[in-house]
Order: structure tokens, then C-alpha cells, then sequence
């Protein structure tokens, strides 16, 4: 390989020297993990070492238990995926269980740095041939090839960098989880309870009882939408926006884009119809009782049940009591059987709600819920953008 195919395109400062090709297992030992229950955990020592048993006769957790060696792990030490699916390396420190499906990663020696080894091996290709369930045997991980800095003050700084970054992800991603749980909370208790017309919680100053309503009380417009014939050619690729299953499934609540688009053509030969921006859409077949709210004027096919609604403050109530029936899968006891789980246009303009008489609590609990969303869509973002920077940085730094 020529020298300069053995360089990063990016680097730190000062450091010039080509990198050397070598295989996994010349540079780190490959450990095969084995299943065992929490009795026969013992505690890392003081010297930094973690003893777990290896299973011995693979027959996974039903079996008797057997061990014939214990094996001491240096910690930390790399985890990395061999049966399913593949890959996947993660920095262990300082406790870990490893279980049948792991392989154990540990460097050889002091020279190379464990997080430089472990983003190395996020770049190697764990592509499976096999039939059935896909799996690489420990030799198979020894062989993989890798690109490795032989200056151990390279290695360090780049394993700390991505460390660093790992961090921002992680971080990112707790908080996410965090607000998605408090949401999860706040809309099962400032939502009244079935059977019950006011909230566990609710802003002070508002006292009056809920009242029920059916939700075709509440909108404007309501309906399905429709599907232009799929194999007209003169139909699709227009210039309207055309909200599928797959749109809402992967949206976070709000449509700004779609996959597909139609023409005027195929809009005006089919039942499909534009649903004004601020609209919400509910997913009534695959993704059932999935919402969002639409924000360009979007045609949908037949398996949206489109509901506009003027006053964008009950808009919002609406929809975030749509979000609580969603999370908690509410929608299950309306759905009718067949070849694919559905709802149907009548039994969503049906749906019994409970709705604050008072248009100001109303808007009150459509902020809150709002501020909620758009924290979780900036850390969602945030956390995105940071696995998208380490996928480039990954690609530089060790291409």
C-alpha cells in the first residue's frame, strides 16, 4: 500500500507518519464472552482487573452451570457483536457482564490506546454471507484489518476527541429520554382519567369541570384522503406534497417534507384533496393513532384522517390529547380487525374527548406541551448532528 494511502486526510498537528496496516489480533486479544447469572459477578479489584466466568459448554443460560477457567479482563476493555447483528463496538469501563454473543477486545500491551482501537473498528466492514443467523467467529474478528497510528500520543488525542464527542451524543440522548418520560407524565396526569372530568394536575386558577364532546365537534374540515393511480406516470413527481405512512412513522410530530409528490393531474383524479398547513393528520391504517401536525399544504392518501381546525389553540389541545392516546396506545380498543389493523373516518369523528370549557386552560396546556416538543426536537437535533460530525470525523481521521 503506498505511503500516503496509510495517511488520514485529517489529523492533529505535528504528527506526519504514515500509519501501519495490521490485523486486529496482532495488536489486542479476542476473548470469547460467556452468559452468567448475577451470583457469580465478583467485584473489580483495586488493581483494576474484573474476573468473570466464561461459559464452557455454550449451551446458553438453561444449562447446567459449568465453568472450566476464569478469565481476569483488564479493564477497560471493547465489546463488539458476533452473532445477529454484527459490529458495533463499545468502550467498556469499568463494569460489564459479557454475555455468549460478545467477543472480549483487549490490547495487547500499553502502546495502543483502547478508544483509538475502538473507532478504528467502527470503520471495518462486518458484512455476513452466511445463511441463517448471521455470526463471525473469533477468528474471523482477529483478522480484521485496521489502520492504526503507531504513535501512541496520536492515538490518545484522537480516542479523546471522539470520546468527547461520545459524551455530547450520550448527554444529548438522556435528555431526550428525560423529556419524552416527563412528557409521557405530564399528559397522563393533566389529562382527565376515563371516568373522571378534571385532571390529577392542572394550572392554578382553573376549577371547573371538563366536559365531553365528540372530536367531529371540534374541527372545521375532516376526512380522508386518497391515492392517485400508482402506475399513471403523469400522476407523481409534481410539485405537491404527498404525506405516506412511512412521512408520518418517521416524523416527530411535524411534517415539513414528504418522500413523494403528485401532480395537479393526479390530485384532480383521485380522492385526495390539499389539507391546509397547521392541520393535523392521524394515521388511521400501519402506524395507527400516529399524529402530526402538517406544516405546508400537503395532500395525504386514504390512510390519514385529516383534521382541520381554525383556532389554533384548541388545535393544539387537540393534539397533544391525540399524543396521549398515541403514547399510551388508546387507540388499540377502536381498531378494527381484518388483513391490516385500521381505524376508519366515523369512529375518529366519534372519539368521545374531554376538553377544558375554559379556551384559556385550553391554551395554557397547548403551550406547556409545546415548549416540551420543542425541547425534545432540539436535543433530537442536536444528538443527530453530533452523530453526523463523528461519522465525517471517523471517515477523515482514519480513512
Amino acid at each position: 500500500m503506498p505511503e500516503n494511502d496509510r495517511k488520514p486526510s485529517l489529523r492533529f498537528k505535528g504528527f506526519n507518519d504514515a500509519w501501519e496496516q495490521c490485523k486486529l489480533g496482532e495488536v489486542c486479544d479476542v476473548l470469547t464472552g460467556g452468559e452468567a447469572p448475577n451470583d457469580f459477578i465478583k467485584s473489580m479489584s483495586a488493581q483494576g482487573e474484573y474476573k468473570y466466568p466464561i461459559f464452557s459448554n455454550g449451551l446458553g443460560m438453561n444449562a447446567l452451570w459449568g465453568f472450566s477457567k476464569t478469565y481476569s479482563v483488564n479493564v477497560p476493555a471493547i465489546t463488539f457483536s458476533s452473532i445477529g447483528t454484527l459490529g458495533y463496538p463499545e468502550l467498556r469501563n469499568p463494569y460489564f457482564t459479557p454475555i455468549i454473543r460478545l467477543k472480549v477486545i483487549i490490547p495487547k500491551d500499553s502502546s495502543y490506546d483502547i478508544s483509538f482501537i475502538k473507532n478504528a473498528l467502527s470503520l471495518s466492514d462486518f458484512s455476513n454471507n452466511a445463511s441463517g443467523i448471521p455470526n463471525i467467529n473469533a477468528k474471523a474478528v482477529k483478522d480484521i484489518e485496521l489502520k492504526i497510528s503507531k504513535n501512541y500520543d496520536e492515538q490518545k488525542m484522537i480516542g479523546h476527541l471522539f470520546n468527547q464527542v461520545d459524551n455530547l451524543i450520550t448527554l444529548h440522548q438522556r435528555k431526550y429520554d428525560k423529556l419524552v418520560s416527563v412528557k409521557k407524565a405530564l399528559l397522563d396526569k393533566m389529562f382527565p382519567e376515563n371516568g373522571n372530568d378534571v385532571p390529577k394536575v392542572r394550572f392554578k386558577g382553573f376549577t371547573d369541570a371538563w366536559e365531553q364532546c365528540e372530536l367531529g365537534e371540534l374541527i372545521s374540515k375532516g376526512g380522508s384522503g386518497g391515492t392517485p393511480t400508482s402506475t399513471n406516470p403523469n400522476y407523481y413527481n409534481g410539485n405537491i406534497p404527498f404525506l405516506s405512512i412511512t412521512d408520518i412513522s418517521n416524523s416527530n410530530g411535524f411534517i415539513f417534507r414528504t418522500e413523494k409528490y403528485i401532480t395537479e393531474m393526479g390530485l384532480n383524479n383521485s380522492a385526495a384533496w390539499i389539507v391546509p398547513k397547521e392541520s393535523i393528520s392521524l394515521a388511521m391504517y400501519a402506524s395507527v393513532g400516529k399524529v402530526a401536525i402538517l406544516k405546508e399544504n400537503i395532500a395525504t392518501s386514504q390512510a390519514f384522517y385529516n383534521l382541520v381546525i381554525d383556532n389554533l389553540n384548541t388545535r393544539d389541545y387537540v393534539f397533544h390529547y391525540l399524543k396521549k392516546m398515541e403514547m399510551n396506545r388508546e387507540w388499540d380498543s377502536l381498531i378494527s380487525t381484518g388483513t391490516q389493523a385500521n381505524l376508519n373516518a366515523e369512529k375518529v369523528k366519534k372519539l368521545i374527548i374531554m376538553v377544558p370549557a375554559n379556551i384559556d386552560e385550553q391554551a395554557r396546556l397547548g403551550t406547556l406541551f409545546n415548549h416540551i416538543d420543542s425541547l425534545i426536537t432540539l436535543h433530537q437535533r442536536k444528538h443527530e448532528k453530533l452523530q453526523n460530525i463523528k461519522k465525517a470525523l471517523l471517515s477523515k481521521m482514519f480513512a
